[in-house]
């Protein structure tokens, strides 16, 4: 009994702490969807409600009223299918030939990427500004686009992905007379295609969440994307925090269902490209 309970009691633990560090994880998300459900003012009353004293959707059907919601929405959606859409191609190419092509600097030129890492993106921002200035780019689509059409991360994962895929397939089909774009596209890409789908989870759900630089670039307010016009809808209601946390919610229900929906092709792209190199 003593030797059973021994060999039980760290896989007990493990999952105990696994299941609290879950619980952790979960809880500010069930609150801020408990608090869009409840009455104004309750969210901020004392003591701390944990379920709304009678459930409500007046919230939302406020946002919808106030806020021209539905067009922000379509505005995050295009701009995150976008940037998700060129980088990944862009990605894809870069990576290709840093993995498979040999040109002189290719892995000193890859180094110095890798090292470009560490710089925070706050720095680049005024340099990149002050670029999409004078190209009049300011307060356009292709503001918010173009800086996200090519990612060091991106390409970094796409090369240690095609690392893996041996050469002589690639020889094989250009003794076949497939030229290099055709290779890429009907050979590379499709055998990419785990992580490919991780890539542009990553890159959906970073632009949809970006803040800072649609804020930056876009003043027109009918550009605006769900985050920032949520952040304008905090400077006119500072005490509705339930009508935020509604807006929080439809915020984030995309890109949550977008995860579960290809969370299979995700954890399969982490497992097989993230580790190799």
């Amino acid at each position: 009994m003593n030797r059973l309970l021994h060999r039980i009691l760290p896989t007990l633990l493990v999952y105990g702490l696994l299941m609290l560090g879950t619980a952790l994880a979960l809880a500010p998300l069930l609150w801020m969807l408990v608090a869009s459900l409840m009455p104004p003012g309750e969210a901020t009353g004392y003591p701390p409600r944990l379920w709304p004293s009678t459930v409500t959707f007046e919230h939302y059907v406020a946002l919808f009223s106030r806020l021209d919601l539905g067009r922000y929405l379509l505005n995050s959606t295009l701009l995150a299918s976008a940037v998700t859409v060129i980088s990944l191609f862009v990605n894809s190419m870069a990576g290709y030939a840093f993995a498979k092509f040999r040109f002189r600097y290719r892995d000193r030129l890859f180094r110095t990427l890798l090292a470009a890492m560490v710089i925070p993106a706050q720095v680049a921002m005024l340099p990149l500004f002050l670029l999409l200035k004078q190209f009049g780019l300011i307060n356009t689509y292709w503001g918010v686009i173009i800086p996200g059409m090519a990612s060091i991360f991106g390409i970094f994962l796409i090369r240690q992905y095609l690392l893996a895929i041996p050469d002589s397939l690639l020889d094989a089909a250009r003794m076949d007379g497939a030229g290099e774009f055709r290779i890429y596209w009907a050979l590379v890409l499709p055998l990419c295609r785990p992580i490919l789908v991780t890539l542009a989870i990553f890159t959906f759900m970073g632009t949809w969440n970006d803040f800072m630089w649609p804020l930056i670039v876009l003043t027109d307010s009918a550009m605006y994307t769900l985050p920032v016009a949520l952040a304008n809808l905090l400077g006119e209601h500072v005490q509705d925090t339930e009508l935020m946390m509604a807006g929080s919610v439809l915020t984030v229900l995309p890109v949550l269902l977008l995860f579960v929906a290809l969370q299979k092709h995700y954890i399969a792209g982490i497992m097989l490209g993230g580790m190799k190199g």
